[in-house]
């Protein structure tokens, strides 16, 4: 009984600890990352994040057209769900190891188990490709390429002549440049303003794209029937050199005679502001009194036939003969009849109206005005 006893104790204890090493907690997680290549990449390897060591390659195998690695790190790291893998090189022989970036600042983590495409991977040039990126260069700009024919020789040869004592000012122009690289760097608000406004000025531009066109399309046509004109244009033009040449000259020879004809005009012009008011009156009454004149001409006999009305003259004189005297000797006196009117105006039996002001029908007591409104110069 005890033999069979001791056989199934030790089998249950075995089982046991099996089944704890499989489901004990190893303190670790695992990520897999697929590559293109992993030249110098080996189980051992370094996982890093930062430069700092979290974790190990275990495991490096092939899969079809990549390379499948599986890492483990440390279960208290942490890495963002959009963490990628990149093979460092740190010296171009050498062992090489997988970064993981970028580091966990918050966010969601990348799970346990976690597999990373190519997509999310990359891995250094390696020399055989530079070499081989040089070689192909070589080719083409070689005497089977591009100088197949000697143009690059032509161009070397052109660019050394055109650049030849040039020194001096190809170094100012490299010390220039970096100032305006300086100056751009310490404007780079108002350079991206003034970037901004070409966009948006460009932007109108192309939703206005039909006037745009449009305008082009007048502009050329203008510009053809200009060419065509030339000519035409080229006489005006020189004609009107000669017209000015001439009108130059006149005036420089008589700027006296012009300047009195501008005073001259400057005080008609100034008349006509001081009387636009009559001016005005006489363009409303002037038809009328044109319409009247041609109404009163008599084209039988040639003359003006007009009513006199010689009663109501008659009946003017004796209703007031003081005034109709003192207006004749205003005429004749050119308005310095005041006193003489003034005796009349004592004579009995003259003064029949008081009603009646001197100078009805006339201009008494107003001198005569020789400058007519100041159009006429008069010389004191």
């Amino acid at each position: 009984m005890n033999k069979i006893i001791v056989p199934i104790i030790i089998g249950a204890l075995v089982l046991g600890v099996g089944v704890w090493a499989l489901v004990r907690d190893t303190g670790e997680k695992t990520l897999v990352a697929h590559f293109p290549r992993t030249v110098s990449l080996y189980e051992g390897s370094d996982l890093r994040v930062l430069g700092v060591a979290v974790g190990k390659v275990t495991d490096v195998e092939p899969n079809g057209t990549d390379v499948k690695v599986t890492m483990t790190y440390d279960r208290d790291v942490h890495l963002p769900a959009d963490a990628k893998a990149v093979v460092i090189s740190p010296s171009i022989v050498g062992d090489r190891y997988v970064q993981a970036t970028p580091a966990y600042d918050g966010g969601k983590k990348l799970a346990d188990g976690a597999v990373l495409s190519t997509a999310k991977t990359s891995v250094p040039v390696e020399l055989d490709q530079i070499y081989s990126s040089v070689d192909d260069l070589v080719v083409a700009i070689g005497p089977d390429g591009a100088n197949k024919n000697g143009a690059l020789t032509d161009l070397l040869q052109q660019t050394a002549k055109n650049l030849g004592g040039q020194g001096e000012k190809i170094n100012s122009t490299v010390g220039d440049l970096g100032k305006l690289t300086k100056t751009l760097d310490n404007r780079d608000e108002q350079f991206f303003n003034s970037a901004e406004q070409l966009e948006g000025f460009v932007g109108t531009l192309a939703e206005n794209d039909q006037t745009v066109r449009d305008f082009a399309q007048a502009l050329a046509e203008v510009s053809s029937m200009l060419e065509g004109e030339r000519e035409e244009l080229a006489a005006s033009m020189k004609n009107l050199s000669v017209a000015l040449t001439k009108v130059t000259q006149f005036v420089r020879e008589n700027k006296a005679i012009l300047r009195e004809d501008i005073q001259g005009l400057n005080r008609i012009a100034k008349v006509l502001v001081r009387q636009r008011k009559a001016l005005d009156e006489s363009l409303r009454t002037a038809p009328l009194a044109l319409n009247n004149l041609g109404l009163a001409y008599n084209p039988e006999t040639g003359t003006l036939d007009t009513n006199a009305n010689i009663t109501m003259v008659l009946d003017e004189i004796l209703e007031n003969p003081a005034s109709f005297l003192c207006s004749l000797v205003d005429q004749a006196t050119n308005g310095s009849s005041a006193e003489t009117c003034s005796q009349i105006r004592q004579l009995p039996g003259l003064n029949r109206s008081a009603a009646i002001g001197l100078g009805t029908g006339s201009s008494y007591g107003v001198p005569y005005d020789m400058s007519l409104g100041g159009l006429v110069e008069v010389k004191e």
